[in-house]
């Protein structure tokens, strides 16, 4: 497996988080709040609403948060989210793409690329790496949902393109633009899924030893710890010797 989702593995093996759960429902919320303003506020009307709710969900949410975020979004507050994608080069040549939400640009980018330089990294312009990647949607669900064959089963009805299963679960992809189609069909044959949600996936990597996997995984962490950063999707891959050493 390459890139973020390897990434995350390794953190969650070690018993870490990049970030408190306080932290990580905030980013939900914008999102919410986010997807309410720019459709309806009810996620039956609202496909990325409707995303943003599963996902908050999956994460364990409060119901009266995600409530709290939808009716943000027709409070009349003055609080505007841009939606930013950067692009550049971790150290080793690692593709990063980052997204944020933010209301400041200039705060945003300016801590972004911060942390590009600081860890050995470039930022680049807008499509300097997304040609190595491919925009897909990315459903989770944990090992107890079910036997691989019943989730192949349940990912084909869906309309899924691809699934993969192993100790850690089961990774379900599907174009971006049925995500939220797929999705539902999963939840009402599987139950909720862990995580709902766009990626960008590698079609080039960048093969890492020990000391550069951990090198991008510095920038990855700092860039995450920012509250304005939603996701960060890199291109970089470690054999099975690398990973068994940093998940020791």
């Amino acid at each position: 497996m390459a890139g973020h989702s390897q990434f995350k593995n390794i953190m969650h093996r070690k018993g870490r988080q990049d970030a408190a759960r306080s932290k990580l429902f905030s980013k939900l919320s914008k999102e919410i709040t986010v997807a309410a303003k720019l459709g309806a506020p009810d996620p039956d009307m609202n496909p990325r609403l409707r995303l943003a709710v599963q996902n908050a969900k999956a994460q364990s949410m409060p119901k009266d948060n995600i409530e709290r975020a939808i009716s943000k979004a027709s409070s009349g507050d003055d609080e505007n989210f841009e939606e930013i994608r950067y692009e550049g080069y971790g150290p080793n040549g690692v593709a990063v793409i980052v997204e944020a939400l933010t209301d400041n640009r200039n705060r945003t980018g300016g801590a972004v690329r911060a942390a590009f330089t600081k860890h050995g990294g470039n930022l680049g312009s807008t499509g300097s790496v997304a040609h190595m990647f491919n925009r897909i949607g990315e459903i989770t669900y944990p090992v107890a949902v079910g036997s691989n064959d019943d989730v192949l089963e349940a990912a084909i009805e869906a309309g899924a393109d691809d699934v993969q299963s192993d100790e850690n679960g089961h990774v379900i992809t599907t174009t971006f633009d049925t995500l939220g189609t797929v999705a539902s069909e999963l939840e009402t044959a599987l139950g909720e899924a862990e995580t709902v949600k766009a990626v960008w996936t590698p079609t080039v990597t960048t093969q890492l030893d020990a000391d550069g996997a951990e090198s991008i995984m510095k920038l990855i962490a700092v860039l995450e710890d920012d509250d304005d950063v939603q996701q960060v999707f890199t291109n970089f891959e470690v054999d099975d010797e690398t990973m068994a050493k940093l998940t020791a």
